[in-house]
Formats: structure tokens, C-alpha cells, sequence
């Protein structure tokens, strides 16, 4: 313990552990402690399914209907990838792959008017979708067809549109689509979290449908993949990469105090002792007095026998719940794995339901997707604080992560992976140097 480092990374949640992998293979000398005795932090994966119940401190015991308890692989926080997103190239660049096997998800919903509707993103879904008429499926096929060939690096693919200046608002507008569509498309495909996003320039958008299409194409169902056995999966390949790299890792071990000198990070004490480093990167948890709180998360999570109702049988789904269709300020989500995924056992479903807190209700505001899964088992709710660290950490060289947000995809997470990354080293991520192969996923 008593050594030096160039970086401390407090916590093995997935954000601190993809970190950790990549500072190694860029060849730093890489110390990463966690007070608890497990990997995941607060998106751990918990096995046998009696950890479930240990967790959440109900003192009742899992019913012998749901067989070997070992069957079961629970993630706190399930999000899914993106088939063509960040955290896959991530995973490429970095040979996690090698730890992991991935498997499709096999259906993407959206809520509207009272009923779940499959998420149509490309032009023949758009055709044969229940969200629009006729005409408007024109419209909005035309607008895919915008989209596929978008480049922001191309001025001659922007059809005359200034998508660097002008708004969602008016690049909707540019094509003729009503405010149902625009709102599937921003929320659904786009994969915005408020309507916020309408009034800021329409590249972002624009690349994120674009990216929404891509995934989708690579496997047809949805444009999303889940590992097999959990996400718990994930931030243990990372900690294998890092040590592989050099790294050390030490779990049970707890943080004392992570020490400081002229308002800059020297080391970390723990039990007496003290690990010199000239960076530290961590969870919210470990040092909360850096940290402001912006809000609160609330998660159910369900045990079910059946897959999701409307969903054409799907065995996993990813459904979003539009803040305007319940008249709310953030959207709803919904995801459901099950056995194929080897998280439950066999016959078995794990669905969560997940939003922002709004009210003095927390477990209320979830009542829309609840409603949507059908009879339930069993219901694990928990309400979780949201930090953000005060100041970018540039120069205490102390970095700390966000915590996790309500939504079931990885996109959000990689950004602030990369926010950090960019912060720590003085560089962005090159992703041109990704090899993107289809057969490093399957």
C-alpha cells in the first residue's frame, strides 16, 4: 500500500472500472480500492438471488418456485448497449470482448396514447407503424432517409438546413412532422430525456437518430445488446484488463481519507497507511463533500413469469414512456430481461421501471410502468440520490463520476466516462482507431 501511483481509483462501479482499464493500457501505474467486498458499487450484479433479498433487507427468503438461487444474476442498475455506440468501440479497443458474450435484445417500444407501440427506425418499420398515418409515414420516411445520409462533417448532406445552428424544433418542422412524431423520435430514437433538447442545435439529434438506425441495423430486432450473466459482467473484464496492464487491485478495502496538499490530490490513506498518486478518479460516495446533490432516482425492480404485455412475447425490451404522455417533466423507462440472457431462471423475467423523483411520491410516479408489466412477483423499490461533482477536478486532480441516471442505456454513462478521461489526460478518446468488427461481439 505504502507506494506510488499515478492514478487511485476509488470504487469498482463500471464507470471507475472502464476508467481504470483505459489509464492502464495508456500505461499509467493504476492502484483501484473499494470499501465493499464486491465489484459493481452501486451498479453491482447480485448472486445468488438471496443477495437480492439481503440487499433491499427484506427478511423474507426467495420462494422455491424461483429454483437454485445461483440461477439468478440481478443487476441494481440494468442498462443496455447500444449495438454501434460507445461502449461497444470501448470494449473493442480496449479486448474486454474477450471476457464477455453478448446477445441481442429483441424488442424497442415507445408509449403513446395509452398503448405500446414498436419503435420504427427505419422505412419500412416507419411504413407498417401504428404511430402515424399515412402521410405522415411519408414525412417521416423522408426524414430517415435525411438522416441516414447525414454527416455534420459534410455541408452537402444537411439538405439545405443548418443543422449546426438551427434547431430540432425547426428541422422537425423542415419536414413536415407532427409533435407525436417529433416526440417519439426525440425520445424514443434520439433517446433525450426532456424535451430540452428541441431548442438546441439539431446535429446532436441528428447524429443520435443516425446512431439509433446503425445499431439497429446490425441485428434487426432492437438496436440494443445486454451480457450474459449481467452487467456484473462488465467492470470485472475491466478489472481483468487492468491487471493485466499492471493495475492492482484491492477489494474490502477502505478509504480513509484521500489526502490533499495546497488544494491538490497527494495520495489516499487506508488503515494507516498511505498510497501516493498524483491523481485520484471516484464514485460520488467517496467524497461527497465535493459533490451536490441534483436530484433523486427511483427503481423498481420485478420479478415476473411472463414477458412484458403488447410486446409481441418479447423475452427482453427496452420500453421509454415519454414525459408528455403522463404528464410528466422526465420520461419513464422500462426494460425487461429474462433466462435468455442467463439472469433469471429458466421461465423467469426481471423487469425494471425507472424515473426521475418529481413529487413526494416516489413510488407513485412509477405507477405508469408498473402498470404495463403485467402481474408481478415481486417488487424491489429504491430511491437513490444524484450527485455531480462540483468543479471538473483539473485542478485538484480530483475526478468524480456522476452518479447513474434513470435511463436503461449506456450512452449517458460513456459520456461521462469520457468527460473524465478527456479531463484526466488532457485528450479525447480516439475512436478512429477502433476496429470495429461484428465478430468481436458475438
Amino acid at each position: 500500500m505504502d507506494e506510488e501511483y499515478d492514478v487511485i481509483v476509488l470504487g469498482t462501479g463500471l464507470k471507475e472500472c472502464i476508467l481504470s482499464g483505459m489509464l492502464s493500457v495508456s500505461g499509467k501505474k493504476v492502484l483501484h480500492m473499494d470499501r465493499n467486498k464486491y465489484y459493481g458499487g452501486e451498479s453491482a450484479s447480485l448472486t445468488p438471488l438471496e443477495e437480492l433479498y439481503t440487499y433491499f433487507k427484506n427478511d423474507s427468503k426467495p420462494s422455491e418456485r424461483y429454483g437454485r438461487g445461483r440461477d439468478w444474476n440481478v443487476d441494481l442498475i440494468p442498462k443496455f448497449l447500444m449495438a454501434n455506440g460507445q461502449l461497444v468501440k470501448l470494449l473493442i479497443h480496449t479486448g474486454v470482448t474477450r471476457y464477455l458474450e453478448f446477445k441481442s435484445v429483441e424488442g424497442s417500444y415507445v408509449y403513446r396514447s395509452g398503448k405500446i407501440h414498436k419503435v420504427p427506425a427505419n422505412e419500412t418499420e416507419a411504413l407498417g407503424s401504428g404511430l402515424m398515418g399515412i402521410f405522415e409515414k411519408r414525412r417521416f420516411r423522408s426524414f430517415l432517409q435525411f438522416v441516414q445520409d447525414f454527416d455534420v462533417n459534410d455541408q452537402k448532406t444537411w439538405k439545405n438546413f443548418d443543422c449546426k445552428n438551427e434547431t430540432m424544433a425547426k428541422c422537425f418542422e423542415k419536414f413536415g412532422l407532427d409533435a407525436n412524431t417529433a416526440e417519439f423520435s426525440g425520445h424514443a430514437l434520439a433517446l433525450h430525456r426532456d424535451d430540452t433538447y428541441l431548442q438546441r442545435p439539431a446535429a446532436d439529434t441528428l447524429q443520435r437518430v443516425k446512431l439509433y438506425s446503425e445499431s439497429l441495423a446490425r441485428y434487426g430486432k432492437s438496436p440494443y445488446l445486454y451480457p450474459l450473466y449481467g452487467l456484473g459482467e462488465l467492470p470485472q473484464g475491466f478489472a481483468r484488463l487492468s491487471a493485466i496492464y499492471g493495475g492492482t487491485y484491492m477489494l474490502d478495502k477502505p478509504c480513509d481519507e484521500i489526502v490533499m496538499e495546497g488544494g491538490k490530490v497527494v495520495g489516499v490513506k487506508s488503515a494507516g497507511e498511505t498510497a501516493k498518486c498524483g491523481m485520484v478518479i471516484c464514485d460520488p460516495s467517496y467524497a461527497q463533500e465535493q459533490c451536490k446533490k441534483v436530484g433523486q432516482v427511483v427503481r423498481a425492480i420485478c420479478i415476473m413469469d411472463h414477458p412484458v404485455p403488447n410486446t409481441k412475447d418479447s423475452l427482453s425490451t427496452q420500453l421509454i414512456i415519454p414525459q408528455k404522455q403522463v404528464d410528466r417533466k422526465s420520461d419513464i423507462y422500462v426494460c425487461c430481461v429474462s433466462y435468455t440472457h442467463a439472469v433469471a431462471a429458466k421461465n423467469f423475467f426481471l423487469a425494471l421501471v425507472a424515473t426521475n423523483v418529481e413529487t413526494a411520491d416516489p413510488v407513485a410516479e412509477l405507477r405508469p410502468g408498473l402498470d404495463l408489466l403485467g402481474p408481478v412477483l415481486e417488487k424491489f423499490v429504491h430511491v437513490s440520490d444524484c450527485y455531480e461533482p462540483l468543479d471538473d477536478g483539473i485542478e485538484s486532480q480530483l475526478f468524480i463520476s456522476k452518479s447513474y441516471d434513470a435511463t436503461t442505456h449506456f450512452e449517458t454513462t460513456c459520456n461521462d466516462v469520457l468527460d473524465i478521461f478527456r479531463r484526466a489526460t488532457g485528450a479525447d478518446f480516439d475512436f478512429s482507431k477502433v476496429k470495429h468488427n461484428l465478430e468481436d461481439i458475438e
